[in-house]
């Protein structure tokens, strides 16, 4: 069994795309639950966020796991594989292990140290326990995942400008319109993002108001940020009283849209053309405001889209404050996590092979002494008893050594060998694939195993 990550995020695939595998609560559960019911895929989870749609998987084969994960994705997506392939990343084993921790720390997100990320893993892992599609093989990844995600956090500076999608998006607001401090803001949406959203606003001092389709959740929301509570009912009004609009909600059509948005506007001046700027941010995949918006007179819209635009030449927002000593300081606990886990993982995997070898010698032991004992019945009980801790106490010491050695050598690349190899000079069975690193998701599915060495890359 091996680790086994597929996806897209904003490093390879357009928003327009991201919003086709866009997932509420069911559907990602539909999702693990048709996963694990694939042939190749026994244990899953699922990570949907805003820039980000990932799977990773435990499975048995790599070309059968990377078809039907694949498979499942373009059903998400209501695409062909074929169609997708351009867009998708193909992680595995090592590789897979350190992009989840990557993925985990905030170094693969559009803003980088950002620690929502962190929060989001760990809801998708707790889903994926309550629905039964973790086991013995994910647990111990995830959850290491999540330590490594709060190590990179807390040991080195990458999140010190506590940057995110949402403070980058209040500062472009700020280019526009300036400082946020007393101005009327709306929050459309009270889920994490909502909540992100609305505190942030608050520690600028803005005057937040909350809307939800759940007016509990948003009566909530709006008094830890002493705000106040607005129908959806009366978003018009609310649009056109506010210098923000911040939609972030789960719905998969469009909340917003255009001729709302320019009844509000007329209605700040009551003409055509209004005496103060809007700006509208839209955090939500899929999107929540009509793209219409955008084209509308003192309307300043900034969306996913815009930006991963603005992602500099390492894929990032160029926006990011992060100094490149932080970055350098991650990767590297990353990396020594990575081996650290890779040498548990190994260990673990030669462990049934020294379990079989030791079984398979306390077989023959015993039915040597049992023929021992046909042959000399005559041997009294004490003699017997010597004979058979002799027999046992070779065994054993033939044994040590090569057990010893097959687990110290699992925690190198390529360890699992040792045990492929003891298990066919000691005749135990042999069930091995070889399997690329890292690669697109055409590679992987072109790629022919036999042609690569331990550890390579597609």
């Amino acid at each position: 069994m091996s680790l086994l990550a597929v996806g897209v995020s904003h490093q390879t695939a357009p928003v327009a795309l991201l919003e086709q595998f866009a997932m509420g609560a069911d559907d990602t559960v539909k999702t693990l639950h048709e996963l694990v019911g694939s042939d190749h895929v026994s244990e899953a989870i699922v990570l949907a966020t805003c820039n980000r749609v990932e799977v990773f998987a435990e499975v048995d084969r790599f070309h059968g796991g990377v078809t039907d994960v694949s498979r499942v994705l373009a059903r998400q997506a209501g695409a062909t594989v074929e169609e997708l392939s351009p867009y998708v990343t193909v992680h595995y084993e090592d590789q897979a292990v350190a992009h989840l921790f990557t993925v985990a720390a905030g170094l693969d997100s559009m803003v980088v140290g950002e620690t929502q990320v962190l929060g989001q893993l760990r809801n998708a892992y707790a889903l994926a326990r309550e629905q039964g599609t973790v086991g013995r093989a994910m647990h111990p990844v995830a959850q290491r995942a999540l330590r490594v995600g709060k190590r990179v956090h807390s040991e080195t500076g990458i999140d010190k400008a506590g940057a995110s999608l949402v403070s980058v998006s209040l500062d472009r607001a700020e280019e526009r319109i300036g400082s946020l401090e007393g101005r009327p803001v709306l929050v459309v949406g009270a889920g994490s993002m909502g909540a992100l959203a609305a505190t942030t606003l608050a520690r600028r001092g803005a005057a937040v108001t909350v809307s939800s389709r759940t007016p509990a959740h948003a009566q909530r929301l709006a008094t830890s940020v002493e705000g106040r509570l607005a129908d959806l009912a009366d978003l018009p009004a609310e649009i056109a009283a506010a210098d923000v609009l911040v939609t972030c909600t789960g719905a998969r059509g469009i909340v917003i849209g255009t001729e709302v948005v320019a009844g509000a506007m007329r209605s700040r001046t009551g003409a055509a053309r209004p005496d103060r700027p809007l700006v509208v941010i839209d955090l939500a995949l899929p999107r929540d405001v009509d793209p219409g918006v955008a084209a509308l007179p003192g309307v300043h819209v900034v969306d996913l889209a815009l930006l991963q635009g603005e992602r500099g030449a390492d894929g990032h927002s160029s926006a990011s404050p992060v100094a490149a000593d932080d970055v350098a300081a991650a990767h590297a606990l990353i990396e020594a996590e990575t081996a650290l886990l890779r040498a548990e993982r190994q260990a673990a995997a030669v462990a049934p092979t020294v379990s079989a070898l030791r079984s398979q010698a306390a077989e023959v032991v015993d039915a040597e002494l049992l023929r021992l004992s046909t042959r000399v019945p005559d041997l009294d009980a004490r003699t017997r008893a010597e004979v058979a801790r002799t027999v046992r106490r070779v065994v054993d010491k033939l044994l040590h050594e090569p057990t010893v050695r097959v687990k110290e050598l699992a925690s190198a690349p390529g360890g699992v060998d040792y045990a492929d190899a003891l298990r066919a000079l000691f005749g135990l069975g042999i069930d091995a694939e070889v399997l690329p690193a890292r690669t697109n998701l055409a590679e992987a599915v072109a790629v022919d195993p036999d042609e690569l060495r331990p550890g390579g890359t597609a």
